[in-house]
């Protein structure tokens, strides 16, 4: 490019400023890097373009994960809050996931606020469209006005921008959601580094004016205030009777009649797309195919913001044309009359193959060059920030000449994303779900601060007011589980059991045995006066601690069993090929990922128990 110019310089450039981008920006800057965020578009920071909420099944897990280590989105997303329920809660508490309905104007001006006023973080308008390098390491980027800006590290945050196309019918654009600018340009810079580029696809529904439904027609879903909200420096949750109110609506067999007449006119059925989509969370055109003999599908009616009458038809994702889509609309109950603001699309986009990657989100074939985010092939606003805060720690990490930070697989669902996206790869957006992780039992929601906050704290990210807060909950904790201890006479006890249909007693009962015995710790808390001043969310830390005693040895038995094989490195110049005994699938597979331990060995496709054996006795040479 002729008439470039001297931008910058930085420690650490973070190209998107998506959840991806916002969170490994001020993860980097507040690691004292001087940090530079390029976007394309002030006003898409932090921008959700579909649904606008945050948290759900594991998603909730990961945002709890995320403020545990020193993250951004559980504080705003509470600020943002307009309503919460908890998922799943008639199931064990290891797969109860929190839900937070969000103001999507407000979260954005939060995010953006938050940005702007960050220590060590300049915020600049532009696209890159060349990451540049010398010697297999990257030293900067090259904007489409042809600023170069250099820096020490570079974090890939694009989202869903690159070469980014909507589709509706047979009406195609080249442009990102909501009508934001594409990024055309970059990806042939990553394809000239040397990443695997492949096609992806997502969607959103149509967004319809609240004034035009009649609300009375559908069920109403209030939200929650029983409950601790996403982060732990947030005080309380909302009352229920400030939260905003959805609704449950359904399709029904005129809904699929006009989806069925109209299945020819669907990009995805035509063939005109030809990214992969979602498996879990499916247009309704394909809903409708793949459950044909269901009658009905759920519809919610999601509010999306305080201050607009737009409203989010979750379950009614599709590419039809508009006026299809505005026909089968009106077939829902309550959207009978409804006006549609914002038409449903589809979105392909450019995402590299995250096998490409090692365990701290670093590209393989570029030093300093870092990935996170819907670019390397997840779905989800709560996937992708995660992602970015692991890869702005590990990039500060690595220019503090300090390790990386890897979290494992028993450690948080976080290490389960990253380590399944770089061992497996994802041939689909990828969706974390509380079946992914083996060892759900110990990833509780209620105990993220527990696993994690020493973690934030030792890298940097953690801070005294935030550190200071998690020791007294530790505390708290240490000294309600002694006090669970105390020993109840059968005269003091006797009444009390009697009231949940336990015999009468001849010896002494604790706390912890009543727990184990399933009497609620908060009952035992209102009848004795026990656990003063504990938080209540840390009662019912212990209180599943105890019902799930059993279940976690066992756990751990397995764990000790995995971490011996996590702490057996390979070298990184193996040549599996020249190992015998190995599959030859096997090798072709090991010498792709280049695994880092024998643990993750084990985890890759077409890499079996037999395969694992050979590995050991390699080592042992």
């Amino acid at each position: 490019m002729e008439n470039t110019f001297y931008e910058t310089s930085c420690d650490v450039l973070v190209i998107g400023a998506g959840h991806a981008g916002c969170e490994a920006a001020l993860a980097a800057a507040r690691l004292n890097m001087n940090t530079v965020m390029l976007t394309l578009n002030l006003e898409s920071i932090a921008f959700m373009a579909c649904n606008p909420s945050i948290g759900g099944t594991a998603k909730g897990h990961l945002v709890r994960e995320i403020d545990a280590l020193g993250g951004e989105m559980g504080i705003n997303a509470d600020k943002a809050c307009m309503q919460l329920r908890m998922l799943n809660r008639g199931k064990g508490s290891a797969v109860q996931s929190l839900r937070s309905q969000s103001d999507k104007h407000l979260y954005h001006a939060l995010m953006k606020k938050t940005l702007e006023e960050t220590d060590n973080l300049r915020i600049l308008q532009g696209e890159a469209v060349k990451i540049l390098t010398e010697n297999g390491k990257v030293t900067g980027v090259l904007t489409d006005f042809g600023g170069i800006i250099e820096a020490k590290a570079v974090v890939l945050a694009t989202g869903v921008y690159l070469n980014a196309e909507i589709t509706t019918g047979n009406w195609q654009k080249n442009v990102g959601p909501n009508g934001f600018a594409p990024a055309n340009k970059l990806t042939a810079s990553l394809i000239d580094l040397g990443f695997t580029v492949k096609r992806l696809k997502t969607g959103t529904p149509a967004r319809v004016d609240g004034r035009t439904v009649d609300f009375t027609k559908c069920q109403i879903q209030p939200g929650e205030d029983e409950i601790y909200p996403f982060s732990f420096m947030t005080e309380s949750a909302p009352k229920k009777e400030t939260q905003t109110p959805c609704y449950l609506t359904y399709t029904n067999e005129e809904t699929h009649r006009i989806i069925r007449e109209n299945l020819e006119r669907s990009p995805l059925m035509s063939g005109l797309i030809v990214g992969v989509g979602p498996r879990y969370c499916p247009s309704i055109e394909t809903k409708v195919i793949r459950f044909a003999d269901k009658e009905r599908h759920q519809i919610f009616l999601e509010p999306e913001g305080r201050l607009t009458h737009e409203v989010y038809v979750q379950g009614m994702s599709t590419s039809l044309p508009h006026e299809v889509q505005k026909a089968m609309y009106r077939t829902i109950p309550g959207l009978e009359h409804c006006e549609i603001m914002r038409y449903a699309y589809a979105i392909e986009y450019d995402a590299i193959d995250s096998t490409d990657l090692k365990l701290s989100l670093e590209f393989k074939k570029v030093e300093n060059l870092f990935t996170a985010g819907q670019v390397n092939g997840t779905s989800g606003y709560e996937e992708a920030a995660a992602q970015g805060l692991i890869a702005g720690i590990n990039a500060a990490m690595k220019l503090k000449g300090m390790p990386p930070v890897i979290l494992k697989r028993n450690e948080a669902y976080i290490g389960v994303m990253i380590d399944d996206l770089v061992t497996k790869g994802a041939d689909e957006p990828y969706r974390i779900m509380t079946s992914r992780a083996e060892h759900r039992i110990f990833l509780r929601q209620d105990n993220a601060d527990m696993r994690l906050t020493e973690i934030g704290r030792a890298c940097g990210l953690v801070k005294d007011d935030r550190y200071e807060r998690f020791l007294k909950r530790k505390a708290e904790y240490a000294s309600a589980k002694e006090e669970s201890k105390k020993k109840l006479l059968p005269k003091e006890a006797n009444d009390f059991i009697a009231k949940y249909g336990f015999s009468p007693l001849n010896t002494a009962i604790t706390y912890k045995d009543m727990i184990k015995r399933g009497i609620s710790i908060k009952d035992i808390k209102e009848y004795y006066n026990a656990f003063e001043n504990v938080r209540w969310d840390t009662l019912e830390m212990l209180e599943t601690d105890y019902r799930y005693e059993g279940y976690l040895a066992k756990g751990l038995e397995q764990i000790e069993r995995a971490k011996k094989l996590e702490e057996k490195k390979l070298p990184a110049d193996i040549d599996y090929m020249k190992i015998e005994g190995l599959r030859i699938e096997a090798r072709e597979n090991l010498n792709k990922i280049r695994p880092e331990n024998l643990g993750q060995a084990g985890r890759i496709y077409g890499v079996n128990p037999a395969d694992v054996a050979v590995l050991m006795v390699y080592l042992k040479k």
